[in-house]
């Protein structure tokens, strides 16, 4: 797999060796156990998959070389590059401007925005009506795209069973920004409708199975369905696709339920099914998918706590803080600082979508054995930061240091 040329403030010896080490040891990727950090009374499990992927470190290296081949012009992103807010106020230091917030809000007139300028598009992609306007103001919307080619292979593959008369199901959040590119794209070719949950696309196939009235449709399912959408006619042939930062096994689960229903109701079986029913499996992501799995096998071991490390809108990370919290106390942080001096933890709660500050997680002297993971948005050196603050409110640095200089001796 290419190797990019992330900077250097992204980057730490200590995990960069761990997981040099792991993928020397393991080239087939089949060991999902996690690395055990023995530090004195600390002890961290860091999880086999975690942090940057190809999409992200892809994006990084497109967006900070726009930045420095382009001085003394005006450089925007569409919106924010991805969900990581350390890397996106380094791109804003260096002067790149936000047109729109992740909601698609205006933060910036279009009017203000010439062909002269430089607009980059983000790694969640964009919609095909933004692409236009762009180019109508005479801007070449792929000079700087940092589309993830993950998603891009959602689209392809949602534009190929789109043309052969299938209707697409997109399985996403219906405000983030990938969720609607792919709503975009998908509508350019075939009717597209969105699920949020397996509990809305259960209800999808009571219309699938015509056992509500279709006005109800258009109720049920307001803003998430493409124009002149016909319940009855397009929910005779689906297939399903997802938002790549999604839990894989809904997706899955959401596939085969819709696959179990549409069958069932039309009586096909063997090769029939496919006249119903598309095979989408191949767009799942393989980062997404290491990375949640990599959190449940290490969730077969036993801790006291969690730490998931990430921008707090960050999709696919909080999908592994849902999956921690199936097993044990899980903190979602965004960085070091929210470890602090008392051992106090300031995280984001998923429930109430409200920052919290919980006093006595940690306590000197105690022992620990923590999980530690991260978001495919968040920073190898962030991670380490963490580490390294944990260690030091527990009295472990100087073990900390030792452990980092063993691994990295190795490299």
């Amino acid at each position: 797999m290419r190797q990019f040329n992330v900077p250097e403030q992204y980057q730490s010896p200590l995990v960069s060796a761990i997981k040099q080490e792991r993928k020397a040891a393991d080239k087939m990727k089949k060991d999902y156990d996690p690395t055990h950090l023995k530090m004195g009374k600390l002890e961290i499990l860091l999880a086999r998959h975690f942090g940057f992927c190809y999409g992200v470190e892809n994006a990084i290296e497109i967006a900070f070389n726009a930045v420095f081949e382009n001085k003394g012009k005006n450089i925007y992103l569409l919106s924010e590059m991805i969900h990581n807010p350390g890397v996106n106020k380094d791109l804003s230091d260096l002067g790149v401007r936000f047109i729109m917030d992740t909601k698609g809000k205006m933060l910036i007139d279009w009017d203000a925005i010439t062909a002269d300028d430089i607009v980059i598009i983000p790694a969640f992609g964009t919609t095909l009506e933004l692409e236009d306007l762009l180019i109508n103001k005479g801007i070449n919307p792929t000079r700087y795209e940092t589309t993830c080619p993950f998603v891009e292979k959602v689209w392809n593959r949602a534009e190929k069973i789109g043309k052969d008369g299938y209707t697409i199901v997109i399985h996403g959040k219906p405000g983030h920004e990938e969720t609607r590119a792919t709503f975009s794209h998908s509508n350019a070719h075939t009717p597209t409708v969105v699920v949020k949950d397996i509990e809305q696309a259960q209800h999808l196939a009571k219309y699938i199975k015509k056992e509500l009235p279709v006005e109800q449709f258009f109720i049920d399912f307001k803003g998430l369905y493409s124009a002149n959408f016909n319940p009855i006619e397009h929910l005779q042939r689906i297939g399903v696709v997802n938002q790549t930062t999604m839990l894989a096994s809904e997706t899955q689960a959401i596939a085969e339920y819709l696959k179990t229903e549409i069958t069932g109701f039309y009586s096909v079986t063997g090769n029939a099914i496919q006249e119903r029913f598309a095979d989408t499996r191949d767009t799942l992501c393989y980062a997404t998918n290491d990375n949640q799995t990599a959190v449940s096998t290490m969730l077969e071991s036993q801790a006291d706590l969690a730490l998931v490390i990430g921008g707090y809108n960050s999709s696919n990370t909080s999908h592994l803080v849902e999956l921690c919290e199936l097993k044990l106390p899980t903190y979602f942080i965004k960085d070091e600082h929210c470890i602090t001096n008392d051992g106090s933890l300031i995280h984001f709660d998923l429930h109430s979508a409200t920052e919290q500050q919980t006093a006595g997680i940690f306590e000197p002297g105690k022992s620990y054995k923590v999980m530690i993971t991260s978001g495919a948005s968040c920073p190898d050196a962030l991670v380490e930061r963490v580490m390294l603050r944990l260690s030091m409110i527990l009295g472990e640095s100087n073990n900390f240091e030792a452990i980092k200089m063993k691994y990295i001796s190795l490299r």
